[in-house]
């Protein structure tokens, strides 16, 4: 018995011995538990313009061949704005990505930076960021989950209302002015960011020219509000050179992936589009052989090879509007071209390489669009000098995309003397600019044709057309809100219109 008593003692001991130091030996020294907020500031920013080819598609299959800058010829899983046809996949990539992941991500920045003074410029870069990322989610789909959206964890808010467009960029611009006014030059820099590194100079100019953009979305449905917050934004400092910039920069650990896409895996099926082409030909715009390179008398994705390739202005043609990859064999003999792999291509060498910078907000961008607010009466200066600032600022930009880029002076002097700013046509002649020197930038591109009204563009005559005006007006909600958010997505459509590509956003109007 007393053997018996031993041994179950030495048990317990044991027993007791391994529960000692138990808590300790289980936990992870090395993973973090909660990340510095200005990390997941920078991984929104990263992200911005996505993480893999697959999502690039949402620009490249609608955005694009929206305002008719690059298209495809093809169907099946590229089809959207080629055809004016609805692929919901493509059409809800942006919102798939953006809320699970750049969503989720700067509202925590904002929130946990809230009243904490020694995070208070890091609080406004985020509300300035945010406004950015909701301004290409409510331009894409017009009422969207804001309020509450990126709450999930935080609030519990896990079927968002969704948010009147009118009432999201009303709070866009409030969010824009306090931020950029409340950040403060004074305090130690925040050298970790990855946009500006902390310069508050440079994220308040960046703050007052979104705080332009959006005040501009306004124009048709809002001009006295448009015109409060263009003065608000000028009053505040605007971009003041291409320094100013906001972007993405790559590098071999972090790859430009539109770059990737037209350069790599869809190399083949993606083409710059006539009437973009054609623009930049009959202007001698010093910027074509920037965007444009041609594999002359390819055969096949195969024969587009460096022997063949030609950035000569006179040698580029675009991809003319209303073809499949079938019926497209009927425009070559009057194009002068072998095949659909002959016309020309976004520059794999310059501007779409894995290494090219994508442009968020920029000093050209940003001076078109006050050169336009003068035109209207809303801000002071000289709109013709304003304008030529917006387009030499862009040719200079050209530079960033490597020696292919570079544009001598004595090329953009002599484009800037030919095309002086015709005060007869300003506001046309400045948005067809602003079409140009927003290549690539997909949610701006097709938020400000619809906005403008220019470039005047001849609807795609493709005969499976699916809409029932001249241009998709917005893309569409995902399947999977009518599962998980019924209730508020079915509000939204009562209240917004019918979701399909037709609909107009609040700020659309007619």
């Amino acid at each position: 018995m007393k053997k018996y008593i031993a041994i179950a003692l030495v048990a317990m001991a044991t027993v007791t011995g391994c529960d000692r130091g138990f808590d300790e030996l289980n936990t992870n020294k090395i993973d973090p538990t909660t990340l510095d907020p200005v990390f997941v500031l920078n991984r929104s920013v990263v992200d911005i313009t996505f993480t893999s080819t697959a999502n690039t598609q949402a620009m490249l299959c609608y955005n694009f061949p929206i305002v008719q800058q690059i298209l495809t010829p093809f169907g099946s899983s590229l089809t959207g704005g080629n055809y004016n046809q609805l692929h919901r996949e493509n059409a809800t990539r942006l919102w798939n990505f953006y809320y699970p992941n750049i969503v989720k991500q700067i509202v925590d920045v904002v929130e946990r930076t809230r009243d904490v003074p020694e995070q208070h410029n890091l609080h406004q870069f985020g509300r300035i960021w945010k406004a950015y990322v909701f301004m290409a989610l409510t331009d894409t789909y017009g009422d969207i989950p804001y309020f509450e959206a990126g709450k999930g964890y935080s609030e519990g808010a896990m079927a968002p209302k969704y948010d009147a467009q009118e009432a999201i960029y009303a709070d866009i611009l409030n969010e824009l002015d306090e931020a950029s006014n409340a950040l403060d030059a004074s305090l130690a820099p925040l050298t970790s960011d990855i946009l500006y590194g902390g310069n508050v100079a440079q994220w308040k100019r960046f703050g007052f020219s979104l705080m332009l953009r959006a005040a501009m979305r306004l124009t048709k449905v809002d001009p006295a509000t448009a015109e409060t917050y263009v003065q608000k934004a000028v009053a505040g400092g605007l971009m003041e050179s291409n320094e100013d910039n906001a972007k993405n920069r790559h590098s071999s650990l972090y790859i430009n992936w539109m770059g990737e896409q037209l350069s790599g895996r869809e190399k083949a099926n993606f083409y710059l589009a006539e009437p973009f082409v054609n623009h930049l030909q009959e202007t001698d715009d010093p910027r074509l052989p920037v965007y444009a390179i041609r594999y002359v008398g390819a055969q096949n994705g195969t024969q587009q090879t460096a022997s063949r390739a030609t950035s000569d202005p006179d040698m580029q043609v675009g991809m003319p509007f209303g073809y499949n990859d079938v019926s497209i064999v009927e425009t070559y003999a009057e194009k002068g071209v072998v095949s659909l792999w002959d016309y020309s291509q976004a520059n794999q060498t310059t501007v779409v390489t894995q290494f090219a910078p994508e442009f968020f907000v920029t000093y050209a961008q940003t001076q078109l669009l006050l050169a336009e607010a003068i035109v209207r009466g809303w801000a002071s200066g000289d709109a013709a000098e304003t304008y030529e600032r917006g387009v030499r600022a862009n040719m200079e930009q050209m530079a960033e995309y490597g020696a292919g880029g570079i544009i001598e002076e004595a090329a953009i002097q002599a484009y800037l003397d030919a095309h002086p700013l015709d005060m007869a046509n300003a506001i046309e002649q400045i948005n067809t600019q602003y079409w140009v020197v927003s290549f690539l930038d997909g949610n701006e591109l097709f938020a400000n044709f619809r906005r403008s009204g220019y470039p005047e563009l001849d609807p795609n005559p493709y005969p499976g057309s699916e809409i029932s005006g001249d241009f998709i007006r917005r893309l569409v909600y995902p399947d999977s809100e009518y599962v998980v958010n019924n209730e508020n997505v079915s509000e939204a459509i009562a209240r917004q219109g019918a979701d399909d590509l037709n609909t107009r956003v609040w700020w659309d109007k007619e």
